[in-house]
């Protein structure tokens, strides 16, 4: 159980990690996952997430605290405990964010991340299959993006009364303006979920130097010396020490 990276979380950005750091066949990587494979079919249909949030076989569970503000009621909180994590049981909705919000960032100090930064990674990263394409958006990436091919006249009347009212109709809101009303964009291929595990890990399922340990729930990480070494998970029940000879990365997700 050596490796050179151990990256914890095979999440949305997990996956991504396992994918390019095994890329060129020097490092030897493994990939660690709480939760199990993704072969329930529910989650490559996309409207299979009734089937997959609150089922604790692919889903935390959390929830939140009683909320006075919400009549004392506590609110389910899903993320994903599979292979592909959230992106495995979420709604498949393609939002990027607003770009003066990653600008903030890199003024609080996190350099890299403002808008001009991340932009050629979310590029790299797609294959947007809309129309209205511009230089903000990708093709040949991993991650299948389209628009929504379902209309509905209820929402089409919705839209056109919302930009009679004085909202901005907007074509794609993964632009560099967020506002105004449209369809939602979605993580979608040939009819099916295109999860991070999708996008990230089945085509290179049979590389040799990539390890995917699903039912390893990571319990602590091995520090010696101030330096991460590895970590212990549960396999089976059992610990297992886990060594990383480069790094340990943590992509075990977030709730904000």
């Amino acid at each position: 159980m050596n490796f050179d990276f151990v990256i914890v979380g095979a999440g949305s950005a997990g996956c991504a990690l396992a994918n390019r750091l095994s890329a060129d066949g020097r490092y030897q990587v493994a990939l660690l996952e709480a939760g199990p494979k993704d072969t329930n079919p529910w989650i490559h249909i996309p409207v299979g997430y009734f089937r997959t949030m609150g089922n604790p076989r692919s889903d935390w569970c959390y929830t939140t605290q009683n909320d006075d503000g919400i009549a004392g009621r506590s609110i389910p909180y899903p993320r994903g405990r599979v292979l592909g994590g959230s992106s495995s049981i979420n709604g498949l909705l393609y939002v990027r964010g607003q770009p003066q919000d990653f600008d903030a960032w890199a003024q609080m100090g996190c350099t890299g991340w403002s808008w001009d930064g991340v932009l050629p990674y979310f590029k790299r990263s797609e294959n947007w299959k809309g129309s209205n394409g511009t230089d903000l958006r990708g093709t040949g990436g991993p991650l299948s993006v389209q628009t929504s091919r379902l209309k509905r006249d209820v929402v089409d009347k919705w839209l056109d009364a919302a930009e009679a009212a004085g909202y901005k109709r907007t074509h794609d809101y993964n632009d560099y303006d967020q506002e105004g009303v449209a369809y939602f964009q979605l993580t979608m291929i040939g009819g099916k979920r295109c999860s991070s595990a999708t996008a990230y890990l089945k085509p290179i399922r049979d590389r040799d130097n990539l390890t995917v340990i699903t039912n390893a729930q990571t319990e602590k990480i091995l520090i010696d010396q101030g330096r991460a070494k590895g970590v212990r998970a549960r396999l089976n029940g059992k610990p297992r020490d886990i060594m990383a000879r480069a790094e340990v990365i943590l992509c075990a997700g977030a709730i904000g």
